[in-house]
């Protein structure tokens, strides 16, 4: 009866973080400090939810890891650098504290220090990827490259998880490598399941399955998880499986979240402390933007790329965690690292939310910084002798693409922020260009005022993407015609209101276009 309550507890305080814009998280970890006040103390059933969440969470980091993209010097040398500038001074900052008496730092000797700079060094990736979601920008190459870079932490967090351990594998590890050749029949398997629960369940059974293996021949079950999805990640299924297990994955996460909370009620020093590591932000944000300009990214790549890694992560809790359990680390830190990853969400939700709008302000600036050589990414877009343009190349836009050029003898040129996309439409003949519509620098990269240029589509899904796109062409003096689909009667309001001339709403159309091909097919 307590486990349910404490779940209840749980939806209701991540509710109403959710409801005030913070991530849910954060009131997961409000929840245990709150159970723990009460007298509640971690059971069986919140340790085993926090140990599947971690699995999973490692097991979706595998199907992402695509070493293609981490393989570029601007992913894992930003990734790189950033951890040793960190280290370098953040390390000597401690132990200088340390030395003036301050409580918690009070003899910390040099291995406490790097510990706990390491667990400040990482970004979450919960975080990270719930804003970009809801932003819309995945896709977009600021977005690409932060996911990137936290892949690239989160394998370093998961390579000190599995030396910490301080197993030593048995004899029978050796086994483990009938994994590799076992992997055409998992791939099989992969593409026989469907896309309803069977692949939901296969999913599972890989993810635990593996780990459970790993535990028994003496090795760090979840490395086990993370090296099983990176095995399954070239499979086209992999990106399904891994949004299939998204929801169930911070379902099972809730768990872990309590568990921390329940460790202890926090002191007023814990408080200040855990205040007082929030002004080692603005640093990460300057270092992380910094970098990025230095490999080559543009002011805006940079600025919005830093400010979505400007906070402590998930991984970097699981790492002090691990630090308490094996005596690396005084048992307050867990609690001061808790509250840190917290106030680090509440301080970073409104200022991501607004980071369009600051780099419009800060624009003119940051350009100075930007370094003469770019990456092809961020060169100037020559939309060639183009004379229309899709904007959105998912399914909308690509049958507008081809209606466009084999129906009305037009020559037009796609847009999308997804490499992926691009590189599919490009091997089907389609000529696509990589930019993103919300990027402000994009429009004045696109150069047109040449006149070629008489037709703008706008497909992207959200009608706040297709609203800053019109904007912004008009602001660029696009004189030619633009078209956008809409969804909503008032989405349409909108659109006309912003400059667009034609509004195609996708309901209403669809169902007259329906009537109109059955209608057609009976005469």
């Amino acid at each position: 009866m307590f486990d349910i309550v404490w779940i209840a507890l749980a939806f209701a305080l991540g509710l109403g973080a959710r409801q005030i814009g913070l991530p849910p998280l954060v009131g997961y970890l409000v929840g245990g400090f709150v159970l723990h006040a009460f007298g509640a103390r971690e059971d069986v059933l919140v340790e085993e939810l926090a140990h599947i969440g971690i699995t999973l969470l490692l097991f979706t980091i595998g199907l992402k890891l695509k070493l293609k993209s981490l393989a570029q010097p601007h992913v894992w040398g930003t990734a790189a650098l950033h951890m040793v500038a960190m280290l370098a001074i953040v390390v000597p900052l401690l132990l200088a504290i340390g030395d003036l008496g301050l409580p918690l730092l009070v003899g910390a000797d040099l291995g406490a220090a790097l510990l706990l700079t390491f667990a400040l060094s990482f970004s979450s990736t919960v975080f990270a990827v719930k804003v970009l979601e809801e932003k819309g920008e995945m896709g977009a190459l600021y977005g690409t490259i932060a996911i990137g870079i936290l892949i690239i932490q989160d394998l370093a967090a998961v390579l000190f998880l599995a030396f910490s351990a301080g197993k030593i594998p048995t004899l029978w590890a050796v086994f483990l490598l009938l994994l590799i050749p076992a992997r055409r029949l998992l791939l099989w398997l992969l593409s026989r399941v469907g896309h309803g629960e069977l692949l939901l369940l296969f999913g599972l059974i890989l993810a635990l399955g593996t780990s459970q293996l790993f535990d028994l021949v003496g090795m760090k079950g979840d490395l086990g998880a993370l090296l099983i999805g990176v095995m399954i990640a070239q499979h086209p299924k992999a990106s399904e499986l891994s949004k299939s297990l998204l929801d169930l994955k911070d379902l099972f996460l809730v768990g872990f979240f309590l568990s921390i909370g329940l460790q202890g009620l926090p002191s007023p020093v814990m408080i200040l402390f855990a205040l007082g590591l929030l002004l080692v932000l603005p640093f990460k944000w300057v270092l992380y933007q910094q970098l990025m300009l230095w490999f080559g990214l543009r002011g805006r790549t940079a600025f919005l790329g830093g400010l979505t890694l400007t906070n402590y992560s998930e991984f970097g809790l699981i790492v002090v965690a691990v630090g308490v359990e094996n005596g690396w680390l005084d048992p307050q830190w867990l609690a001061v690292m808790a509250l840190a990853l917290a106030f680090s969400f509440i301080a970073a939700s409104p200022a991501v939310s607004r980071s369009h709008v600051w780099y419009e302000v800060l624009s003119r600036w940051l350009r100075l910084l930007e370094r003469r050589r770019r990456l092809p990414e961020e060169a100037e877009i020559d939309p060639g002798d183009a004379n229309a343009m899709v904007v959105g190349m998912g399914r909308i836009g690509c049958g507008a693409y081809d209606e466009l050029a084999h129906a009305r003898g037009l020559r037009p040129v796609g847009v999308d922020a997804d490499p992926d996309t691009i590189t599919r439409h490009q091997q089907q003949g389609r000529y696509v260009v990589q930019g993103s519509a919300t990027d402000a620098d994009f429009w004045q990269r696109l150069h047109l005022d040449d006149g070629h240029m008489r037709l703008v589509l706008l497909a992207m899904p959200r009608v706040s993407e297709n609203l800053f796109a019109a904007e912004h062409l008009l602001k660029e003096g696009f004189t030619g015609t633009i078209g956008a689909i809409a969804k909503y009667p008032d989405d349409e309001q909108a659109l006309r209101a912003a400059g667009v001339q034609l509004v195609f709403n996708l309901y209403a159309e669809a169902g007259a276009g329906f009537a109109q091909h059955v209608c057609a097919g009976q005469q």
